[in-house]
């Protein structure tokens, strides 16, 4: 693979930019693989490239039934946090956020990535007390966040108002490294360093089938043909439990449809990432200038990525009275994508009843700001059977009843 480098651009630039080559192979499926991973999203391209890079296992073929980041991957809002109060999530939050701080220069892509910060508001007082409690663990985990005060968010975001007769602002909790990147550069500079370690990226393949003898998974039916492997890694998000279903489980995961919208483009005005999560919305502005705003999930599972009136009335509603300037604001564009929730509202990152079948799903509402991490967890439980920070988020958990309440703990689970 050729480095890019401001002296490639340049030397392509005296030859009119004919030179450069394809950023990913393109190449016809192999009838085997060691491992095959369906899904070619963040997590799944994440996923192959750490198999490849941390465990020498490059006969890989990410398996893609539309293209690279079409689904949840390039339609989230691209917030980045690790501020977690669970042991287990603050673990995996805190390495992907950690691994995105250098992303770019390990995959030589431009990934985007701008630790602006994120605040979330404490607009009453039980969640002043519970922000407190996450900060103090916070603390104990190593994270770097602060609470502050009403003033002191103030000036952090001028365009708040802290007095609002509803929901006025009494605090905030403080990620000063946490913040967004470009969601589709991420899939593609894990598309393209995981291709240049020999990993096959496969686009347009639909898996239709899986073939499980003796209890095993022995391969996978497509639309580009039957594939001969030992293990698979399925990291499909809404779609897990048809996946699943096919491989003859069942997930305890319900589908439903996360909304956003974007304003029309203004001049700087916000440059952070703020949460309001007593009135369930959130906002951050955009590179382009426009106001990346998104909300709670459809309450009813549906394989919906359309938007809605009711969804918009809810969000922009509940925000306007923290942010009165979006009213004045004409909506650009709306989307959804959709999220696959577990009851306790923390992913599954797991072996399952098949042998050599692995999910990687649950991540529900924040599952762009895991991606390196979920990446790294998931290509140590495939190739070694088991991995430390995948570990607390088995499937055996929800048997034993040892679940990771974010949704209690952070009374929102973005």
């Amino acid at each position: 693979m050729r480095r890019y480098s401001a002296f490639a651009v340049a030397g392509e630039a005296l030859g009119w930019h004919q030179g450069w080559e394809r950023a990913w192979g393109s190449p016809e499926p192999r009838s085997e693989y060691d491992v095959v991973v369906i899904g070619g999203g963040g997590h799944g391209l994440a996923t192959a490239y750490y198999l490849a890079k941390n465990h020498g296992v490059t006969n890989v073929a990410v398996l893609e039934k539309g293209w690279l980041g079409g689904g949840n991957t390039g339609r989230n809002t691209t917030i980045i946090r690790s501020n977690y109060l669970q042991e287990p999530s603050a673990a995996i939050y805190e390495l992907a956020r950690g691994l995105y701080e250098d992303l770019s220069q390990q995959l030589n892509f431009n990934v985007m990535f701008s630790p602006r910060g994120v605040m979330m508001l404490c607009q009453t007082e039980h969640e002043l007390r519970a922000m407190r409690r996450t900060a103090h663990a916070n603390r104990l985990a190593g994270i770097e966040t602060e609470m502050v005060s009403p003033e002191q968010v103030k000036k952090i975001c001028p365009i708040i108002e802290i007095s609002g007769p509803r929901y006025p602002v009494l605090g905030g909790l403080w990620q000063p490294r946490g913040g967004t990147a470009r969601h589709d550069a991420v899939a593609w500079g894990y598309a393209r360093a995981a291709s240049d370690l020999g990993v096959h990226i496969i686009q347009n393949c639909e898996v239709t089938g899986v073939d499980v003898e003796g209890g095993h998974v022995t391969g996978l039916r497509t639309t580009r043909g039957a594939i001969r492997t030992r293990k698979v890694a399925a990291v499909v998000a809404g779609h897990s439990g048809v996946i699943a279903d096919m491989a003859g489980f069942r997930l305890p995961i319900e589908s439903v449809a996360l909304q956003a919208l974007v304003s029309e483009p203004i001049k700087p005005c916000m440059d952070i990432v703020v949460m309001a999560n007593t009135v369930h919305g959130y906002m951050s502005q955009s590179d382009k200038g426009e106001m990346v705003i998104g909300g709670g999930a459809d309450g009813f599972n549906n394989y919906n990525q359309r938007g809605s009136f009711q969804h918009i009335e809810e969000t922009v509603r509940a925000l306007k009275e923290t942010f009165p300037m979006i009213s004045r604001l004409k909506m650009l564009r709306q989307w959804s994508g959709i999220v696959d929730m577990t009851g306790d509202r923390s992913p599954i990152l797991s072996k399952t009843p098949v042998e050599g079948f692995f999910v990687n799903c649950g991540w529900g509402t924040g599952g762009f700001k895991a991606i390196p991490g979920s990446g790294w967890a998931m290509a140590g439980l495939v190739a070694n059977g088991e991995d430390p920070v995948a570990g607390p988020f088995s499937l055996e958990r929800f048997r034993e009843g040892r679940m990771i309440d974010e949704s209690v703990a952070a009374a929102v689970a973005h």
